[in-house]
């Protein structure tokens, strides 16, 4: 196949024809495991936690879910996304989550976004950003942008921003913060 050929119109229509529908479904498939951590977040909300919810998969297989109970618990690690890190280990038998994607319904704080670096965890996908109001009401640990830090590890984790779930989310908060604030 010659240069012209390669960049032509048509064989730019082929790739993309054949990408993008392997696009789509993996952007369904994260929105499904997204969801899922949505339901944690409602979970832990019934068990009178934080509204936070994580899921972690590896290959299209759902290893740990976790809520964020750690008020419950008196354990200020047991966020969510911590839980289900450690669930996957012990399920994994191993410390190393590599090719595996952490799914949560918050944008995780650094505490938890560190856990899944040491872990090696592949991605993570969260629905909801954090946001400066949230900050002030102490719900992360500070300001700390996890993007930046991203940038500046080792290990990288590839961050993925889904907001199709921003709106339930932010009413479940609200739901929350009327019942235990």
């Amino acid at each position: 196949m010659s240069y012209p050929e390669i960049v032509s119109g048509e064989f730019i229509f082929r790739a993309i024809g054949l990408i993008l529908p392997i696009v789509i479904y993996n952007l369904m498939k994260d929105l499904d495991y997204l969801r899922i951590a949505f339901e944690q977040a409602r979970l832990s909300v019934k068990q009178g936690g934080f509204p936070a919810g994580a899921v972690i998969v590896k290959d299209d297989q759902i290893i740990a879910k976790g809520i964020s109970i750690g008020n419950v618990l008196h354990d200020p690690t047991a966020h969510a996304e911590n839980v289900s890190v450690r669930k996957a280990c012990k399920a994994l038998q191993s410390t190393d989550l590599q090719g595996t994607t952490l799914y949560a319904s918050l944008e995780p704080c650094l505490m938890c976004f560190c856990s899944a670096n040491w872990a090696g965890v592949k991605r993570i996908v969260y629905g909801y950003r954090k946001e400066i109001g949230m900050v002030k009401k102490h719900y992360y640990e500070g300001r700390s942008d996890i993007q930046d830090i991203n940038s500046q590890n080792n290990h990288q984790i590839e961050l993925v921003f889904m907001p199709d779930v921003e709106s339930e989310m932010r009413a479940l908060i609200v739901e929350w913060e009327k019942q235990f604030t």
